[in-house]
């Protein structure tokens, strides 16, 4: 483990992927990337190399994807509002893991979030930050950190915005990494590949 923080990861993984392929056959955190590996594998991998326990969020019916997520050491939780969004099943996350300490949120369709800046974020929650979030070329990205004193804010979030609203109206502690994997997600086929 690079650096053990206190607060628990949170791996949003009950996405649809409709853009990777709109007929609903391939899941798309279950493709492996270039060097074989399952891309949800990938992230909750680097997830857990700076926190002891992720959270990871699935949907019903996904029982594939479950295993995989098990299998990489997350405790995995069903939710069957994830039709309602990322808000909801955000909440489902928090609730699982309502008595951390805080919460690092990522997305499991990107696999190529540097170690260092979950770790960079990490120590900033840890240290007292109420919200992290890491900037590349100015734009914010993932994974995002969240102090205790928004659990109540989080556990209420429903609809496909996620936590937008809380980082939009909050004083986010900003860091600036030098890491294009906060913004590259798997979307489509062509993606993966160029991961």
């Amino acid at each position: 483990m690079a650096y053990a923080s206190l607060a628990t990861g949170v791996l949003l993984a009950a996405g649809f992927g409709s853009r990777f392929d709109p007929d609903g056959l391939r899941n798309k955190l279950l493709a492996c990337m270039p060097d074989g590996t399952p891309v949800a594998h990938e992230a909750a991998h680097r997830m857990l190399r700076v926190v002891s326990r992720v959270v990871a969020v699935v949907r019903p019916g996904s029982d594939a994807l479950a295993r995989l997520l098990n299998d990489a050491g997350c405790d995995v939780v069903f939710t069957a509002n994830a039709e309602r969004g990322m808000g909801a099943s955000l909440a489902a996350g928090i609730e699982a893991s309502a008595e951390a300490e805080g919460w690092i949120v990522a997305l499991a369709d990107m696999p190529r979030i540097a170690v260092t800046t979950i770790e960079t974020v990490a120590r900033a929650l840890d240290g007292g930050a109420l919200i992290v979030a890491p900037f590349y070329q100015g734009q914010r990205g993932h994974p995002v950190g969240f102090g205790i004193a928004h659990r109540e804010a989080l556990l209420s979030l429903d609809g496909d915005t996620g936590a937008r609203s809380l980082l939009m109206s909050q004083s986010v502690m900003r860091l600036d990494v030098d890491d294009p994997g906060i913004l590259r997600d798997v979307d489509t086929p062509e993606d993966l590949h160029n991961l």
